[in-house]
């Protein structure tokens, strides 16, 4: 079920938003000081193009005021208009029925675009076995 949602995902807003990460990852790689923000978006983009059978999780002892400040940072630079981005699609979404459960995928994305710092990407089996909390999951059809 995971690919079967992974390539209803990509045909009905998935693609775009990856494309919108990368394109904010490149301005990112662009302005050379922002290189860190540029690598947290491909991270994103990589979880936005495939994000069934994943999961954002809490890098425990990490980071701690740094995550932060470079949280406050994204917000600013790219994080709020990824995350209006995933809420247009939510929205654009909720109209079918079908759409639906990736509307609600598209919400929990937006969530993820805000504060990417202090988080990883990585998959459920994985986050599962190493025992970290899960902060965003997509939960795949069925």
């Amino acid at each position: 079920m995971r690919t079967l949602g992974n390539i209803l995902w990509l045909v009905l807003g998935g693609l775009p938003m990856a494309f919108a990460y990368a394109a904010a990852g490149v301005v990112m790689f662009v302005l050379i000081i922002t290189i860190p923000f540029g690598v947290q978006a491909f991270k994103l983009a990589g979880f936005a193009l495939w994000p069934f059978g994943r999961v954002m999780v809490e890098i425990p002892g990490t980071g701690g005021c740094l995550n932060t400040v470079g949280n406050i940072i994204w917000i600013v630079l790219a994080g709020i208009w990824l995350a209006i981005a995933h809420l247009f699609w939510a929205l654009l979404l909720a109209i079918t029925i079908i759409g639906i459960p990736f509307a609600v995928a598209n919400v929990k994305l937006a969530g993820a675009a805000l504060v990417p710092f202090g988080r990883t990407v990585m998959s459920s089996d994985a986050a599962a076995a190493q025992g970290y909390s899960v902060v965003v999951g997509v939960q795949p059809l069925g």
